[in-house]
């Protein structure tokens, strides 16, 4: 057993949870998931706070801390749980990131999943490696990767979302941006995440590595991260994205890219929205918006943006969970106005029937979800 186990096995037993020594490790695919219908919690009438997160035990905290919704993070310090599990997030992450970086600047061998929706030998060899990682140091721990489903064991508390190459369709082109983004949720909240941001283009390819844990802030190369101060849309430069389904949420999205296009001082997409996020956490971006995201698009992406100062909710105002098919993360001065932009869409499809409730969770952490939003 590695070191960095016995270590979070010793953490785990001081505070109560509970591990198991023989764990599962059958994979099972997406379709097994249970899916959420809306929550009694969503109601689309009330705007709730940004996702809070739980409290250490007070005897870890030599003086009181408080926690700021508006802010989107908490100023609690982290456990030594979290702690470790961002080195974690980030060995892995490394790791997955080798394998792309090996692939750079050579042909690819593409698969297709959709009509335009792509996957690479690449994806599945960078998930795999990552998976070696993780399964080694924490085998008691569940797996939700992009590419190969759910692994590990189903009752744990903590659940890994992998997406070996966010940007896949940029990868395959040789296009930057795109990125190994690694997250590790407790109780359906994100604790510690990496992305490792490829950037640069054909012949002078750079990286960047960001990392948070849960109050601990947000660092990219080891520099502090902090959203920006801007309050006034017209001043403004945003991020979105769109899926491959050109459906009813596409079209909404097309409208608001031209609304927010036409306010401010411009609107981004870039194709990879682990990345996105992570711009608005650098301070280069001030907000982003996004439907139909997957757990593994944006868990990391999202801590790494409230451990910056922003807030992260859904596009029509309410408590968030990775499993939420809307996405807004802005800084605490926009992220209200961009709303005013945001709402009034989503709720008019939700309100034609249109799914944008939860997204498939498994089980074991449907309570956790409810608890997250209440």
């Amino acid at each position: 057993m590695s070191l960095l186990s016995q270590h979070l096995r010793r953490s785990y037993a001081s505070v109560g949870l509970r591990v198991l020594c023989k764990p599962s490790y059958t994979r099972r695919p997406l379709d097994k998931f249970r899916q959420l219908r809306h929550l009694a919690i969503c109601d689309l009438n009330s705007t709730g706070p940004s996702l809070q997160r739980r409290e250490p035990p007070a005897q870890n905290s030599p003086r009181q801390y408080q926690q700021s919704a508006m802010a989107g993070r908490s100023t609690a310090p982290p456990t030594e749980d979290f702690a470790a599990l961002q080195q974690l997030a980030l060995q892995a992450a490394k790791t997955g990131a080798e394998v792309v970086q090996e692939a750079l600047d050579k042909p690819r061998n593409i698969h297709f999943k959709g009509v335009t929706d792509l996957v690479t030998d690449t994806d599945r060899a960078s998930e795999e490696a990552i998976l070696k990682v993780l399964q080694k140091e924490v085998p008691d721990h569940g797996f939700l990767g992009e590419e190969g489903g759910v692994s590990g064991n189903a009752d744990s508390e903590y659940l890994w979302c992998i997406d070996p190459i966010d940007g896949t369709t940029n990868f395959a082109a040789g296009y930057p941006s795109f990125g190994v983004s690694v997250a590790v949720l407790h109780k359906a909240v994100p604790v510690a995440a990496a992305v490792v941001e490829f950037a640069g283009g054909p012949t002078a390819w750079v990286t960047r590595t960001y990392s948070a844990s849960q109050g601990a802030g947000a660092q990219c190369n080891g520099k502090e991260l902090k959203v920006t101060n801007t309050t006034d849309v017209t001043q403004s430069l945003l991020v979105t994205g769109f899926g491959y389904e050109h459906d009813e949420a596409w079209s909404a999205n097309m409208e608001l890219f031209k609304e927010l296009t036409d306010v401010s001082r411009g609107v981004r997409r870039l194709g990879a929205a682990a990345v996105d996020l992570c711009h608005v956490a650098l301070g280069i971006t001030d907000g982003f918006w996004e439907y139909r995201l997957k757990p593994w698009d944006c868990a990391a992406g999202v801590l790494m943006v409230q451990e910056a100062g922003g807030i992260v909710t859904t596009m029509d105002g309410n408590p968030y969970t990775v499993f939420h098919r809307t996405t807004l993360a802005a800084t605490p001065g926009l992220h209200a106005r961009l709303l005013e932009s945001t709402k009034p869409k989503t709720e008019a499809l939700v309100n034609s029937g249109y799914p944008l409730g939860t997204w498939y969770v498994p089980d074991v952490y449907e309570q956790y979800v409810q608890t997250a939003l209440s």
